[in-house]
């Protein structure tokens, strides 16, 4: 997308739009999305949702890096899951070193490894329905589904199962959630709740105990 005259939207809004259009006349830093014929402008996302994302970026971005799995990107990276009928920008994403190829110097051409979406008050419907399905679809093999608003609190965490169709996956007997498409990585989903957010370096001394060497947990 380019920089054009378009102001961010107060409130979500649909307007017909060619794909060239969209990425002709569309901001970098305008969230939106385009489907079937149409974009989609989300309203600026709240902060405890852009904290929550910004963590998780550094939490899962670093892991990755310390075991050279790929790459984690974060809001606003464009992903073409069906050319000519959808692209999205997903709250995270991972792409791990076999789809490399994918990531183009503009979007990921085709669906990531994993996927992560937190609901906000209108995409409830698009993440839980539309999304889920399109992603099982293109083959995306794990999709988390967080909802960190006021008084929701749930994490769901999916897997591609051999149907082609996403399986909730259970929690281990400790509370946490293992990861199938980032091997040794699990999460505790109750880190998502507290306020003010752990510190990455101090979750990932606990994940990778043998792996993690950062001066700050060793309190050098």
């Amino acid at each position: 997308m380019t920089h054009g005259a378009l102001a961010p939207p107060t409130a979500e809004r649909r307007q017909a739009m060619t794909f060239e259009q969209f990425l002709a006349e569309v901001p970098d830093d305008v969230w939106a999305e385009w489907v079937d014929g149409e974009v989609i402008f989300f309203m600026p996302a709240i902060i405890r949702h852009q904290r929550v994302v910004a963590f998780l970026v550094k939490l899962l971005g670093t892991y990755v890096d310390l075991f050279a799995l790929g790459e984690v990107l974060g809001s606003q990276t464009g992903m073409r899951t069906i050319p000519g009928r959808a692209f999205r920008e997903p709250d995270l994403l991972f792409v791990g070193t076999e789809r490399m190829p994918h990531v183009t110097k503009d979007w990921v051409e085709g669906g990531a490894d994993l996927v992560v979406e937190l609901i906000s008050d209108d995409s409830v419907r698009r993440d839980r329905v539309e999304k889920f399905d399109e992603y099982a679809a293109i083959g995306i093999p794990e999709y988390w589904i967080l909802d960190t608003r006021d008084g929701k609190a749930q994490a769901d965490f999916y897997h591609r199962g051999p149907s082609g169709t996403y399986e909730l996956q259970p929690l281990d007997a400790e509370g946490r959630y293992h990861s199938r498409v980032l091997p040794g990585f699990w999460l505790d989903p109750e880190w998502l709740w507290q306020d003010p957010l752990p510190h990455p370096s101090r979750l990932l001394a606990e994940i990778a105990p043998d792996h993690w060497r950062d001066p700050v947990v060793r309190g050098t």
